[in-house]
């Protein structure tokens, strides 16, 4: 497998900063969605820019990125700001949520990967800790929203982490720059799950026997 090159520390940082973004404006809009205040918002909006990152790094026993420099705090701080700012405009975008929240899905995905095999684990154990960097902060969103986890609904989520991070698998492999290899697994992750929801693809159900 053809090793990171030097600047995978500054794609990663690029990566964590648009991802804990786009998450954070997801969060904070179904907080207001729900109808929390400003500070409720803030806190579903850290939790879900944060969380999937936080357990992937307490898997691979680093401190959690966001502990290491205050960035990430101000980023979901900006988010906030931006969702006050515009959220007259936002409104008309009935599927803004989702747009900001598959986009964060896919780079965090990505950042996860490329972190796991930093910290020197195999590529199997990178595409989960993909998927868990990915998916996780919008399970923690959807338990503090007191809604059903979209992971375990009939949407492709997680499995768009896990397709993302075999192609991005596959093109290392194929010694494809990695600048490249990780433009093509964000678009894949995101078209598959664009995709799914336009055309309604799904898993099947599990009915009780």
């Amino acid at each position: 497998m053809q090793p990171p090159s030097i600047d995978t520390d500054v794609i990663i940082r690029i990566i964590e900063i648009l991802g804990t973004f786009a998450f954070a404006i997801s969060g904070i809009r179904h907080a207001a969605a729900k109808h929390f205040d400003w500070f409720g918002g803030y806190v579903c909006g850290i939790a879900v820019a944060i969380g999937g990152g936080t357990l992937r790094d307490l898997l691979l026993a680093v401190t959690p990125f966001w502990m290491t420099e205050p960035i990430y705090l101000i980023c979901t701080a900006a988010a906030f700001l931006f969702v006050i700012l515009f959220h007259h405009w936002m409104r008309r975008l009935d599927n803004a949520w989702f747009v900001f929240d598959t986009l964060g899905l896919a780079l965090f995905n990505v950042a996860g990967i490329q972190k796991s095999i930093e910290c020197g684990q195999p590529i199997w154990v990178a595409i989960i800790m993909g998927c868990i960097t990915g998916s996780a902060g919008g399970v923690i969103r959807d338990v503090l929203l007191n809604n059903e986890p979209v992971i375990f609904r009939k949407e492709i989520y997680a499995l768009a982490c896990i397709l993302g991070g075999c192609i991005y698998w596959i093109l290392i492999e194929a010694g494809i720059p990695l600048t490249i290899t990780t433009a093509i697994s964000f678009a894949i992750t995101c078209l598959v799950r664009f995709l799914s929801v336009r055309y309604k693809i799904s898993l099947p159900i599990l009915y009780e026997s």
